[in-house]
């Protein structure tokens, strides 16, 4: 059997590897196809679909993650198959950098309060523009610059920026039919992402989730990730069988970043099978010749 990865970020948002680099390494492990999903752009994509030219064996799929709000928790949206150079996509990812730069703003200050001066033109930010920065550029500042005070980059998160901790900054999110809408407009499929975290792990949450998300149009959802277990992997396979959502998986790759997450394998035993994509790529040209 053959396999696939549809959740990989690169140097465009907060990945390590460049985007060509995630297209070549998808090569390197005989991938049959692989997807760029960069949070909130799609700048890489030229790139990444530019390495894919001359190699037929691993299609190319030009994607996004986009961040949202649901029932008061944040949860990310991929756009899969879309149309990257769409203005209404484009408009709509720029008023989310928007909101990311006022965050970003927001946290640079909280983290001066607390003793923790960072600026802009680290090397650490890559002289990225203040929307374009993500927290793992933030944890790499603070650890290289402060390592008596980090054990690690997930020790950052942990002890600083992660969710609820005293550098944390909530920031407003668009609505979810709005990110679908956007991936629509763009010819794109909409997929929920990682739909079982550790902190809400309850099978009553991810139905409720699945019929309210349907009803906006979502068209699939994650049913293969690096830190599912078979029990969740089956609970979302269940989920899409009862509201006919299409499934999708991927490693969430970040290259160095996060290094214990490989490209098509996850933490190790992730392996997507390569008819997810038939299938996603079925509904794809369906959609295009009903346009």
């Amino acid at each position: 059997m053959d396999y696939i990865d549809f959740h990989t970020h690169s140097t465009a948002s907060d990945g390590s590897f460049t985007p060509s680099e995630v297209y070549n390494s998808a090569l390197e492990v005989n991938l049959t196809a692989v997807a760029l999903t960069d949070h909130d752009t799609v700048e890489g994509v030229d790139e990444f679909l530019a390495a894919a030219i001359d190699h037929p064996e691993c299609e190319a799929v030009p994607g996004v993650e986009i961040s949202c709000k649901l029932a008061n928790k944040e949860i990310h949206i991929l756009g899969l198959f879309i149309d990257h150079r769409s203005k209404t996509l484009s408009d709509f990812l720029d008023s989310c950098r928007h909101e990311r730069m006022k965050r970003n703003r927001d946290i640079f200050l909280k983290l001066r309060y607390l003793g923790y001066e960072l600026e802009q033109d680290m090397p650490e930010f890559n002289s990225r523009p203040l929307g374009s920065i993500c927290r793992p550029h933030f944890a790499k500042a603070l650890f290289n610059r402060f390592p008596e005070k980090f054990t690690s980059l997930q020790n950052v998160f942990e002890k600083l920026i992660g969710y609820g901790k005293p550098a944390w900054v909530d920031h407003r999110h668009p609505l979810p039919e709005d990110v679908i809408n956007a991936i629509h407009s763009a010819g794109g499929i909409a997929v929920w992402a990682h739909p079982i975290q550790r902190d809400v792990p309850d099978k009553a949450f991810l139905m409720r989730s699945c019929k309210r998300l349907k009803s906006m149009g979502l068209d699939g959802i994650e049913g293969f990730y690096s830190t599912f277990s078979a029990r969740e992997s089956a609970l979302v396979a269940e989920a899409a069988e009862k509201y006919g959502l299409y499934i999708s998986g991927g490693s969430d790759f970040h290259g160095d970043n996060r290094p214990n997450t490989l490209l098509g394998f996850g933490a190790g035993g992730l392996r997507v099978p390569e008819e997810l994509f038939f299938k996603l790529k079925e509904l794809k040209t369906l959609r295009s010749l009903a346009e």
